[in-house]
């Protein structure tokens, strides 16, 4: 049997012996808890080189040796030599210091539990050295955490927490949301919801939050911000934790720093949650890659929401003509023809590969498949509209044989879950 306790590591010296996997998988858990590291051992994995280099550790590369042990909190044998794990475990016995030993559990006085972590909270489960039965109990326990239907209860048995979330719920499938976001979603007293929000995750909301579609905020659209900004003040001054559920990340094109500026001139608490952005996720469904090696070096992503020859535009299209790399242009699907044209007319080659995806990540997403020069007039004729991205580039021809790839294997032998 173990006692179970935890451990308060931070600025205590903790000896790590090993460089490999093991040590890899275990000591970034260590750095999180403010240890410590010495680590002891010849050759290094990358990653825990990097941490050296880092300065997040000191790395000695040598062979253990006696006295390591001295002044230690907390040991971890995890070399690959058994003879080596041993010596250092009777070392930690004799100086009374804990240690987990990764060969031999049966011969350590600490073992190392499967971890997982929600927020504030972690989730350690032991199962008498059954690591397998372990990882899936703590998987089991975080995963209903995570979908809210374990933590919800106590956190409003707990009362409204008063403040403000943005939240980037993704480009469009519920799954694509992040652990936090969904968390915090699932604590909210209120859902202040832009349209191109995942809607499901509407549907999983309890009935006693109040949803407030942003799409129909009185006053107008001239005015819409407006009264959107003062929703979330309002609620979270009446004492409510308040959830602005908005597509994609909130600061690409989502008014975020708006939002996050009146609460914060308000007073009101309020946090940022980054949310996956479609201007990459989207062609990354279609299995058109942003960037490429050899192909495209450079990222431009552009708001098509105003046409090239608005006086409003902010965009300068001459210069993103010039461009050799991928060019993803959202909300500028109805204003297709007037970009295409532009870019042309300032020296885009016409047969320069270029997509048109709409509903990305969705199981309604459909795309079109074309050049600079006939993707406006293909989109019409296929009826693709809002909300949909355009992807300009030479990348667009490495999707379209990712795609013929997959389609030469048997059914369903490439794609999985891929729309």
């Amino acid at each position: 049997m173990t006692y179970p306790v935890g451990l308060r590591l931070t600025g205590r010296r903790v000896l790590v012996v090993g460089g490999g996997t093991v040590a890899q998988r275990r000591v970034p858990a260590l750095l999180d808890a403010g240890a410590r590291i010495v680590l002891v051992a010849p050759e290094v994995t990358p990653a825990l080189d990097a941490l050296a280099a880092a300065g997040r550790l000191r790395w000695e590369p040598r062979e253990y040796a006696e006295g390591d042990v001295e002044g230690a909190w907390y040991v971890m044998a995890a070399t690959d030599v058994p003879a080596v794990n041993a010596a250092v475990a009777a070392a930690a016995e004799a100086a009374h210091t804990f240690c987990a030993r990764a060969d031999d559990g049966s011969d350590a006085s600490a073992w190392t539990p499967a971890v997982g972590r929600h927020g504030n909270l972690t989730v350690a489960v032991h199962a008498d050295r059954d690591p397998r039965r372990a990882s899936l109990l703590r998987n089991a326990l975080v995963d209903r955490l995570n979908d809210g239907s374990l933590d919800a209860a106590p956190q409003r048995g707990r009362g409204p927490v008063p403040g403000v979330a943005l939240v980037g719920a993704g480009p469009g499938d519920p799954e694509l949301i992040t652990v936090r976001g969904r968390r915090l979603l699932s604590q909210a007293d209120v859902v202040v919801a832009d349209r191109l929000a995942p809607q499901l995750l509407l549907d999983e909301l309890p009935p006693h939050v109040e949803v407030v579609d942003a799409s129909k905020v009185p006053y107008g659209r001239a005015m819409a911000q407006e009264a959107i900004n003062e929703t979330l003040v309002s609620r979270a001054k009446a004492g409510r934790f308040v959830v602005r559920l908005k597509g994609g990340d909130p600061f690409v094109f989502g008014r975020g720093s708006e939002e996050l500026e009146a609460c914060l001139a308000a007073g009101v608490p309020v946090e940022v949650v980054p949310g996956v952005t479609s201007a990459v996720a989207v062609p990354s469904s279609a299995w058109i890659p942003v960037t490429h090696r050899g192909v495209a070096h450079e990222l431009v992503v552009v708001s098509g929401h105003v046409a090239p020859e608005d006086p409003r535009s902010l965009v300068d299209w001459s210069a993103l003509a010039r461009l050799k790399g991928t060019l993803v242009i959202l909300m500028g699907v109805e204003r297709l023809p007037a970009i295409t044209a532009a870019l042309i007319a300032h020296g885009r080659a016409a047969d320069t590969p270029a997509a048109v995806i709409q509903e990305g990540t969705t199981g309604s997403q459909r795309q079109v498949l074309a050049t600079l020069g006939t993707v406006a007039s293909d989109a019409l004729a296929a009826g693709l509209s809002h909300p949909a991205i355009c992807v300009v580039g030479e990348v667009v021809t490495i999707g379209e044989r990712l795609t013929a790839l997959a389609a030469a294997l048997p059914v369903g032998g490439a794609r999985f879950g891929n729309p």
